[in-house]
Parts: structure tokens; C-alpha cells; sequence
């Protein structure tokens, strides 16, 4: 049974949308899926999300099922190729905020590591400078709470999991990704606990302690493109309640 559209629209014309995605739902249908933004969203504006007659709902880029953020279709052919090729060709401008973990190696860098899947696991990807595609990724440090980190990212290419693994090469990975940073000598799952930060935090005898936030601490904040007119939009996507949750404890209690 598909669930009830869960999607605010954020900017919409007769060419364009743009959605919050939320978090744990899919761009698209999948064999492990019952549901996705694109079938909500065709839903929701009363469009197809099949065949090759427009108007329908057309894919212009993706985001991991896990982070959320703002995500950006095309209500026809034309308007596709419009912004496809601006993603191509990394014309786009793209404004990330991740929560990670580690001691930074300065206040802010430029991350220049091409990326290619990982010969030993399909679903993971890594750098490497004779196989991978170029791929680069500015970012500086906004915030720090003791071992967690406020990053902006400003990816300047789209490869997979990019942001994921440039992070995880400076030793700043998202503070919870199963894929590359699993929870390591705790009995918790993944996730931000307030018992990891907050001093002498005391839990409820024979209740278990619910993380603040439980996927991936990655949200895709901004978009700035060039519309069919020529005209520049800027999109936002505001943090969802669970990555603001967190981001107060960690200011609250985290800072030493």
C-alpha cells in the first residue's frame, strides 16, 4: 500500500517543480520500493510519471533515499534537457550542511578526488585517482560541538555519494552513515544520542534511549539555476524537525 503524499512543494511553474524530500523516501521507483517522490509528486500535480508524451514528470537529478532536501523536476522534454544540461555541466549551484564527526583539518579546504565504485562493493563508492571521474567538493566548518561538526558543502561535481566520500577522505565522515562511518563498540544503533554528548545524562530505567536523528546527516539546503527565461532561482530547502533537533542538543550540551 503506497503511502499518503508526504511532499511540500517549494516552488512550482508550468515548466518546473521543486520538493522537500524528505528523508527515507526514494527519487525513484526501485525493485525494493513501493513508493518515491516521483510517483508522489505525479500524483500531487496530477501528471504522469511514465512514457514519452508531455506533459509528464521528468527526472532532472537524484538525492540518496536518505537525505533530504530540495530535488528538482521537469514537467516536459524540453524543460528536462534545459536543466540536465546545466547538471551536466555543473553550471548549477549546490549548497549542502552535513553533520559529522572527527577533529577537522582546518577551517575550511577544497576536496579534489576523482570517484569510481568500489571494486570490492558495488554499493559503495571511493577515490582513486587512475579509475574514478573528477570530482570536487568545497566546504568549510560552520559549527563545532566537541567530536560533531556543522559543515556547508558546495559540491562542484554530481558523482554518487560524493559528498559521503570526500568527507570520509579528510577524516570528517557524516556522523551517521551506515555505509561509510558503521557504528563502531556500541550497543546503540546508528544514529546521534544526547547520552553520546551530554554530560551526566541519565536515561529511564528499562526504557531504550531513541536517537535525535537516525539516517544520514546530509541535507541538500540550496539550489541555484537558470530557469527556461533566462532569469537565476534560488531554492531552499529549510532542515527538516529531526536535523534541527539535533543541531540544538548539540549546541545545548555539546561544546566543551
Amino acid at each position: 500500500m503506497k503511502r499518503k503524499p508526504t511532499l511540500e512543494i517549494l516552488w512550482q511553474t508550468d515548466d518546473l517543480v521543486a520538493v522537500l524530500k524528505p528523508a527515507g523516501l526514494a527519487t525513484i521507483p526501485g525493485r525494493a520500493e513501493t513508493d518515491s517522490v516521483l510517483q508522489q509528486i505525479a500524483a500531487i500535480v496530477q501528471m504522469p510519471h511514465t512514457g514519452k508524451e508531455d506533459p509528464r514528470i521528468r527526472v532532472v537529478h537524484r538525492l540518496d533515499k536518505e537525505t533530504s532536501g530540495v530535488l528538482l523536476f521537469a514537467k516536459n522534454k524540453i524543460a528536462q534537457r534545459h536543466l540536465s544540461h546545466q547538471f551536466q555541466n555543473n553550471t548549477i549551484e549546490k549548497e549542502y550542511v552535513a553533520i559529522s564527526i572527527g577533529v577537522a583539518p582546518a577551517p575550511s579546504g577544497e576536496i579534489d578526488g576523482p570517484i569510481c565504485v568500489n571494486p570490492g562493493s558495488k554499493t559503495r563508492m571511493m577515490i582513486s585517482t587512475s579509475l574514478g571521474r573528477p570530482a570536487k567538493t568545497l566546504w568549510q566548518i560552520e559549527d563545532t560541538f566537541g567530536d560533531y561538526n556543522l559543515i556547508r558543502c558546495f559540491p562542484k561535481t554530481g558523482k554518487t555519494h560524493q559528498i559521503r566520500v570526500h568527507l570520509l577522505s579528510i577524516g570528517l565522515p557524516l556522523a551517521v552513515d551506515v555505509l561509510y562511518n558503521p557504528p563502531r563498540g556500541t550497543a546503540l544503533a546508528a544514529g546521534i544520542y544526547l547520552s553520546q554528548f551530554k554530560r551526566g545524562y541519565r536515561w529511564t530505567r528499562g526504557e531504550r534511549e531513541r536517537p535525535l536523528i537516525a539516517r544520514l546527516t546530509l541535507h541538500a539546503e540550496k539550489l541555484r539555476f537558470q530557469n527556461l527565461d533566462g532569469q537565476t532561482v534560488d531554492l531552499i530547502a529549510p532542515l527538516p524537525k529531526d536535523f534541527r533537533a539535533t543541531l540544538n542538543q548539540l549546541k545545548n550540551h555539546g561544546r566543551r
